[in-house]
């Protein structure tokens, strides 16, 4: 039998903060960070007939991750978390108070993870650092890039790759949703 809206409901109850903190993590934005959220039960509850109740425990803990996965990954193929649910449900968003916001952090530990961020930045070889920098802070595309270091797309793809899996594999314990 396909999951109800109550089975949902339970569902947040036992996975939004977790969820929460996997956005906030990723995104770096409180704001964006719970729009994705909301997006992602959004999402659940309109797909509710894919996942049965009677599946196997943790079935539908993967089954949210799978959908907040796939959902981050088509902002950032967009350019930027859309708040289709929003839209979709007509809601009017209110913005976080700074209560709220800190709240948030505190969950995502972001302060934290931005000064981790920093350190092992920090330790990668020059090439990785500057393409990565480039690349994810300064928002260039990988032709811009290749440009200004005098390199091909593909060395600079090569380069902002390794960085970004040496920074998930020092600052993301191996048993965590991220590494499944």
């Amino acid at each position: 039998m396909a999951l109800t809206g109550d089975d949902i409901s339970r569902l947040y109850a036992a996975h939004a903060p977790e969820l929460l903190r996997y956005f906030a993590r990723r995104t770096l934005s409180p704001e964006v960070a719970v729009d994705l959220v909301a997006e992602t039960f959004a999402r659940a509850f309109e797909r509710r007939a894919d996942l049965h109740g009677d599946e196997a425990p943790g079935a539908a803990r993967a089954w949210l991750f799978t959908v907040a996965r796939r959902l981050l990954l088509d902002g950032l193929r967009r350019g930027g978390a859309e708040q289709a649910a929003v839209r979709r449900l007509d809601v009017t968003r209110r913005p976080l108070d700074d209560d709220e916001y800190d709240r948030v952090e505190r969950l995502a530990t972001t302060s934290l993870l931005r000064g981790q961020v920093a350190e092992r930045l920090a330790t990668l070889p020059d090439d990785q650092r500057v393409a990565l920098r480039l690349r994810v802070v300064d928002e260039h595309d990988y032709a811009t890039i290749a440009r200004t270091l005098g390199v091909t797309e593909q060395v600079v793809r090569a380069r902002v790759s390794r960085g970004l899996r040496t920074l998930r594999d020092h600052l993301l314990p191996q048993d965590t949703p991220e590494h499944v």
